[in-house]
Parts: C-alpha cells; sequence; structure tokens
C-alpha cells in the first residue's frame, strides 16, 4: 500500500469524538479533543513511516482510552510507599495522622478563625493558633512558624544579624537536598560568613578567637543529613550559648529535623530533642515540620521574645508565612504531643520508627499470604529500613519485606507495573528482586495492592 492508501485507514475525527464522547461520561468535550488529535497525529506517523500498515481502529481507540484515563487523573495523587524510608522526600515526607486529616476536613473546607479572635471578635493573627503549644512544648519564651526551615533560618539570619559577621564551625557547613547550602542563605540574608575550625575538630577558643567587633551571632547547624565519625570535636549547645552570653551575643541552633520526644527508649539514643536545645541556653532553634515532628511542612523557630518580635515586624514575614492548611495539620499534630506516649503511637513518623521489628514482620506474612493465593510467587525476607529527609543518617531500622517474583516480568518491569496502578505502589529493588519493605506499609493498604498484583497476574495470563 502507499503511503496514501494506509492514511486512508485512518477514521474522521467526527466519529472517533462520537464514539468517545458516549463513553467518556462527564470529560470535558476539550480534552477529549485533544487527545484524539494527538493519538491520531501519533498513529498518521506510524503510517507514514510504514510502521503500520493500516489503521486498526480498535487499537486507536484503546490508546485513546487509555491517555484520557490517564489525563483525567489529578497529577498530584497518593501513593503507598513501599520503600522503606520513613521520611522519603519524593514521597511527601511526612505521612500525617488521622487526627491531621479530620482538621483538615473541618478547616479546609469552610471558612475560619485564621486571622479573626473569636474572643472579642477582633483583627488576630494566624500565628496565635500554634504559638502557645510550641512555647508550652518546648519551654521557649515565644515562637513563630514560615514555610520551611530554610525560609526559617532566612528570616532569623535577615533579622537580628543582617550586616554582620555570622561565625559557624566549618563542620558544619551542611548541604541538604536541591544544593541548598548553608552558607549561600547566609550571603542571602546579608550577613558574613566566618568559618571557625576543621572539618573534623571545632573548639571553643575557636569561637573566640573569630569574636569581633562585627560578629552577630553564633550559628550552631545540626549535621542531620551526615555523620563525621572517628577523630572529632564539637562544641555542644550549652556551651556555645555560654560563649554568646559572654559576648552578649544571640545563639542560633539550625536544629533542622525537630524532634520532639527522646527516643532512646526505642533504641535510637543521643539525639537531641527541641526542648533541649531550649534548656541549654539556644536564644534561637529553628526546625522542620515534615521530618521528625511528623507534621506538614514548615519552618519552626521558637526562642527569645525579644528575636521572635522583631521577625514578626520584618517585612519578609509575609513572603514566607505559611497558610491555613498548614496551621490546621500543624496545631493537630502539635496538640499530640501533649500526651508523649501517645504521640509515639498516633503520628505515623514516630509509629513506623518505633515500631518492633517483630510487629513488622507479622505485617509481612499476613500480605504475603494474600498475595500467594493471587498465585503470586512471593516470601518474606530481612529488610533494612531508615528514617530518611535529611533525619538519623547513621540509624538503620531492622525491618521486612515481601520479595516478589515473576517469571514473566523482569523486576524492573514488575516495578514499573506496581508504580503505573490506579493507586500507585513505589517499592524497590535490591539483589536483583523486587522487594516491598512493610515498615512503610499501613495494613489497610494491603488491599491495593493484592488488587494491582492480581490485576498485573490476570494481564499476563491473557498476554500468554
Amino acid at each position: 500500500m502507499t503511503k496514501q492508501q494506509r492514511l486512508r485507514t485512518l477514521p474522521k475525527m467526527d466519529d472517533l469524538l462520537q464514539v468517545i464522547e458516549n463513553q467518556a461520561g462527564d470529560l470535558p468535550r476539550s480534552l477529549i479533543k485533544s487527545v484524539i488529535q494527538d493519538e491520531l497525529a501519533c498513529y498518521r506517523q506510524r503510517l507514514l513511516t510504514g510502521a503500520a500498515d493500516r489503521c486498526d481502529q480498535e487499537e486507536l481507540l484503546a490508546g485513546i482510552r487509555l491517555e484520557l484515563g490517564r489525563q483525567s487523573q489529578p497529577h498530584l495523587r497518593g501513593v503507598i510507599n513501599a520503600t522503606g524510608v520513613i521520611l522519603h522526600t519524593n514521597l511527601g515526607r511526612a505521612r500525617l495522622s488521622d487526627e491531621c486529616q479530620a482538621m483538615l476536613v473541618g478547616v479546609g473546607c469552610k471558612y475560619s478563625n485564621l486571622e479573626y479572635d473569636l474572643a472579642d471578635g477582633s483583627r488576630g493573627s494566624r500565628y496565635q493558633h500554634v504559638e502557645d503549644l510550641l512555647i508550652r512544648l518546648t519551654g521557649a519564651e515565644a515562637a513563630l512558624v514560615v514555610n520551611n526551615n530554610a525560609a526559617a533560618v532566612y528570616l532569623v539570619l535577615d533579622s537580628i544579624t543582617k550586616g554582620r559577621e555570622v561565625v559557624v564551625s566549618r563542620g558544619e557547613l551542611v548541604e541538604i537536598g536541591g544544593s541548598f547550602r548553608v552558607p549561600n542563605i547566609m550571603a542571602a540574608s546579608g550577613c558574613k560568613l566566618v568559618e571557625v575550625g576543621t572539618t573534623n575538630k571545632t573548639h571553643p577558643a575557636d569561637y573566640e578567637a573569630a569574636i569581633s567587633e562585627q560578629t552577630g551571632a553564633l550559628l550552631k547547624v545540626h549535621t542531620s543529613n551526615y555523620k563525621i565519625i572517628g577523630f572529632t570535636a564539637e562544641v555542644e549547645m550549652r556551651e556555645l550559648a555560654q560563649i554568646a552570653r559572654k559576648h552578649q551575643l544571640p545563639s542560633i541552633y539550625d536544629l533542622g529535623s525537630g524532634l520532639m520526644v527522646d527516643l532512646t527508649s526505642y533504641g535510637i539514643p543521643g539525639e537531641t530533642t527541641v526542648a533541649q536545645c531550649v534548656s541549654q541556653g539556644a536564644d534561637l532553634v529553628c526546625f522542620s515540620g515534615d521530618k521528625l515532628l511528623g507534621g506538614p511542612q514548615a519552618g519552626i523557630i521558637v526562642g527569645k521574645s525579644a528575636y521572635i518580635t522583631a521577625m514578626k515586624k520584618n517585612h519578609l514575614l509575609r513572603a514566607l508565612r505559611i497558610d491555613k492548611l498548614t496551621l490546621t495539620a500543624l496545631e493537630a499534630t502539635l496538640r499530640q504531643y501533649l500526651d508523649p506516649a501517645k504521640a509515639v503511637q498516633s503520628i505515623p513518623t514516630l509509629r513506623m520508627i518505633a515500631e518492633p521489628a517483630a510487629a513488622v514482620r507479622e505485617k509481612a506474612e499476613r500480605l504475603a499470604d494474600l498475595l500467594a493465593r493471587t498465585g503470586c510467587n512471593c516470601s518474606v525476607v530481612k529488610s533494612a529500613a531508615c528514617v530518611g529527609g535529611g533525619s538519623l543518617p547513621a540509624v538503620e531500622l531492622e525491618s521486612y519485606a515481601v520479595a516478589i517474583h515473576l517469571e514473566e516480568l523482569s523486576p524492573n518491569r514488575l516495578e514499573s507495573k506496581l508504580r503505573e496502578h490506579c493507586v500507585p505502589i513505589i517499592a524497590r529493588i535490591t539483589d536483583d528482586c523486587l522487594q516491598l519493605d512493610l515498615r512503610t506499609v499501613e495494613p489497610e493498604e494491603f488491599a491495593d495492592i493484592v488488587l494491582c498484583v492480581k490485576q498485573i497476574i490476570s494481564d499476563l495470563r491473557i498476554e500468554l
């Protein structure tokens, strides 16, 4: 057949539009038409290049339906995290609690008292919804919340050290995701970085020697995404605060992850809590809301009221402020910390960290049994989970995973099919085998996993 003869086998646009519209429900006509045009163009190219001899109308219609299904779904969707990385940055970090979900529906879908004082009927402050809670939980004099921890550090430096020198240990000049670096944010905020010590060792005398009339603050940065081990020394927050007070300077601690409860009893000792930083004398402490705190993305600042007041007057605060949904989720999360024991059980991040390995194994065995009933060849294997999100980098959590073996599919192809499911399942490939780590999977997600695997097996049988 000639090119023209092949092209004549293509159905008319109007005919395809009529067929699809009758099946597409309430999808917008503009979307349907756009998808049909794109799919026709692709098929036309196949005919022109000889990749197809004639148009298979059923194949074309199937392609149109598949693409319509893809484009009609929200782009931002919930997924099942089966990677074993609890604070997976690419998957949205902290999973919010049921209490957060209930409050988000109750506040986010209605008008709210975001900046309205219900007591006297006057204009209120959006920050008051969480400030009292943060003061009670940390022991600080005052608190403020912005949209992330990088913004918190930026606001602190811009408000109290602009045009002056800030002294930092060379071993704490961290870089986090997206190539964000502490020296860069310091430069952007208008202060001058003064490095002291060496990569592995910094002593109190190093800070003392660097202080001058130009010094605006002493800054300590928690190395939350890496550890320096071996021949090392650092100045603890308590001693750094004493040096700062001696020279009448503010001491700032960029804590990063923002742990609120002591995890020692769960096998994770030595991690400083926010309240401990405050009690050790830090004038200001900055930390994230969506890391070890287990809440929404936010940058939280607690400390001396004089400094917090200065930040509230900074014009940058409006550019960095958080919205009602973030405040709602943050308040719900913080309220759970009023009972620390309950917080460990009700906040998903803490619950996953603290869950005993035996409980994870029991979940893995339950899921493996359900998958085996679909005809899937699977087994329970030992695994190693981690906290992730730039938190507790040296901590490895004993875990268990379900390893899935399908002879007809390579691990990479199986991983793709799980990811392409209507409820995407994000797995990992270890030792040339696809694994679902159960430390980050909730029992209520089992049904979706089983349904997906069952569909994959059914499709394979049809193809064979």
